[in-house]
């Protein structure tokens, strides 16, 4: 079973929109991705603001930053 990730990412962002797409197959087989909208969070939009989409896996809080495609982040998720 796949770790479970957040994905951090806001409203307009069109890279956001971009890992999204590349995130639905795996979600479809089994990835759970929480949606983190950083500007819900003072400390997120400071982490995060320059930097999103941003995928972190929640068990060990590794981090794979844009640009990223579908066999990244497989390799990611197995590392």
């Amino acid at each position: 079973m796949p770790p479970e990730c957040q994905l951090f990412t806001t409203l307009g962002c069109h890279l956001c929109e971009l890992a999204e797409e590349e995130l639905m197959p795996l979600v479809e087989h089994g990835l759970l991705v929480e949606l983190v909208d950083i500007a819900d969070s003072e400390a997120l939009f400071e982490a995060y603001g320059l930097r999103i989409p941003v995928l972190r896996r929640v068990d060990t809080g590794a981090e794979l930053g844009w640009p990223f495609d579908t066999e990244q982040v497989v390799a990611f998720l197995l590392g």
